[in-house]
């Protein structure tokens, strides 16, 4: 065997290697990701939640507050953390909707069609118990179905891709 053909198959194993690391801290990447997403997304559809069944709203003018105040909260928060890292508001701006925009609207999408759907969920008060587990089990559900959209987005340089350059 020459030395170049030892060199390739060296650099093939080293590529192998390479791709197995990779595959599992994108998996990590992806679960990082969904959680900050997540975070921002309960901040909102909590607060939309009770706010829209606190003041008595219909389901679908419930179901809009927390899709808008998800939005506001997940941007809000990606924005944060680029504008530590010294970009200007706008800037900041465009790649929290890089970043989050896919994310959200997945979870969003989750969140409530599992509120909606879960009987009687929508209408429980604030003090029953139906109304909080669905809402736990809707965030849940909500992780585990959109970690694979935030690593298949990582894995071509988008979604929270875009943020890691500013960190």
């Amino acid at each position: 065997m020459n030395h170049h053909t030892a060199h390739h198959q060296q650099q093939h194993v080293h590529h192998a290697h390479g791709d197995h690391h990779a595959l599992g801290s994108s998996w990590r990447a992806a679960a990082q990701a969904t959680l900050h997403c997540l975070t921002g997304c309960a901040i909102g559809e909590v607060l939309g939640m009770v706010v829209g069944t606190a003041a008595g709203l219909h389901n679908a003018a419930t179901v809009a507050i927390s899709i808008a105040l998800a939005f506001a909260f997940g941007y809000a928060l990606t924005m944060r953390g680029v504008l530590r890292a010294g970009l200007p508001v706008r800037q900041a701006l465009k790649v929290a909707l890089a970043a989050d925009t896919l994310s959200i609207a997945v979870m969003e999408l989750i969140d409530n069609s599992v509120m909606v759907g879960v009987p009687g969920a929508m209408n429980a008060g604030l003090s029953q118990v139906l109304f909080w587990v669905s809402l736990a089990l809707s965030l849940a559900l909500a992780f585990v179905l959109t970690t694979p959209v935030n690593r298949w987005m990582i894995s071509r340089g988008k979604g929270h891709a875009v943020v890691h350059a500013y960190h």
